[in-house]
């Protein structure tokens, strides 16, 4: 089983300035590479500062530029806000700058606060997603593509440059429900998803819609990966973990108000909100805890075959803590889940 580091910017204070958010999150993409992580991942949102990146292929080059090995993947960029006739050569470009590190993770966007700014509402964004995606497919892979659709429609044209593959950077799809997950690896996606606050059987489900996609695929879906996205932070001791769950609590105060909350947002910045749910079953739910505590809880995930685990760090702890648990994650839990996929194969292939 792989790790992947999620470089989210979390801004919970504007004095501490976005330019150092960055260069906090550029030093984790190198400590990243440097200590054997698979990957590195960089999240799509605007205008709140939660997940704080508009600007994720900008930032994927600068870290392929800093890093030597670390894959770059993106969970996710948001396709219903860009136009796919430009946004098609920027991913080339991304591509090819990141000599072919780049792992394109896609979705519809899921803050009804943001999308609605936007001009794309979260009730029209699946179906201008799905002709995005559609549209991008068709730009990376083929000349001469024109189109006639509900979102698109143009004469045709070829996005140059071309891919160096001819077919871009593999694509993965940002899905959470169990049945939609199935259809989208049966169509050859790679798949990035979360239980979020689900319980071990909805992450079972999610799993096992996967290798029933999978496994309709044959020999052609031996490539194919399943990442799952969570919270989580090598504590030191109780102390230390206790205090890391009461800042993942504060987080989701503010992630709860934009993700399925009213979208309280006021200069960019996200309300915290009461929450229903205790810091203590909070912290259930989490990778948040000491060595043997986290290694106990991988294990699972390990035996149902996913391939890699996205942790997401940034919510709260200090730069000097976060590079701490990066680096003693990567020596005191990450050996034990070395080669455990046997019959992963390279995203790449």
């Amino acid at each position: 089983m792989d790790f992947s580091i999620q470089l989210s910017a979390y801004f919970p204070d504007k004095s501490y300035g976005g330019a150092q958010v960055y260069k906090d999150m550029l030093e984790q993409a190198v400590l990243a590479d440097r200590a054997g992580y698979e990957s590195v991942c960089l999240t799509e949102h605007h205008l709140i500062n939660i997940l704080m990146q508009p600007a994720p292929l900008q930032m994927a080059v600068k870290i392929a530029d800093a890093t030597k090995h670390v894959k770059i993947m993106t969970a996710v960029v948001v396709l219903p806000i860009h136009d796919m006739r430009t946004y098609a050569g920027q991913v080339i470009v991304t591509d090819m700058l990141t000599d072919g590190r780049l792992m394109l993770g896609v979705g519809r966007g899921a803050y009804a606060f943001e999308m609605d700014r936007l001009g794309v509402p979260l009730d029209t964004s699946r179906e201008k997603f799905d002709e995005s995606l559609n549209v991008l497919m068709a730009l990376l892979s083929e000349e001469e593509v024109s189109w006639d659709g509900k979102y698109y429609k143009f004469a045709p044209l070829t996005v140059m440059p071309r891919p160096a593959n001819g077919k871009g950077p593999p694509l993965m799809m940002a899905v959470l429900v169990p049945e939609a997950i199935y259809h989208c690896a049966k169509r050859g996606f790679h798949i990035q998803t979360t239980p979020l606050s689900g319980d071990y059987q909805h992450m079972v489900n999610q799993v096992d819609a996967y290798n029933r996609g999978k496994a309709e695929l044959g020999d052609a879906g031996e490539h194919l990966t399943l990442s799952l996205s969570r919270v989580g932070f090598l504590a030191r001791n109780e102390t230390d973990k206790r205090e890391k769950i009461l800042q993942a609590d504060s987080y989701y105060s503010r992630f709860d108000n934009v993700f399925t909350g009213p979208g309280v947002v006021e200069n960019g910045m996200i309300e915290p909100l009461p929450r229903k749910q205790t810091a203590d079953q909070l912290g259930e739910g989490l990778l948040i805890c000491e060595k043997q505590e986290m290694i106990d809880k991988l294990g699972p995930y390990s035996e149902l075959g996913v391939d890699r685990i996205i942790l997401n760090i940034n919510f709260g702890a200090g730069q000097e803590e976060t590079l701490e648990s990066i680096q003693r994650f990567a020596e005191e839990v990450m050996p034990h889940f070395a080669g455990q996929s046997a019959h992963r194969q390279s995203v790449d292939a």
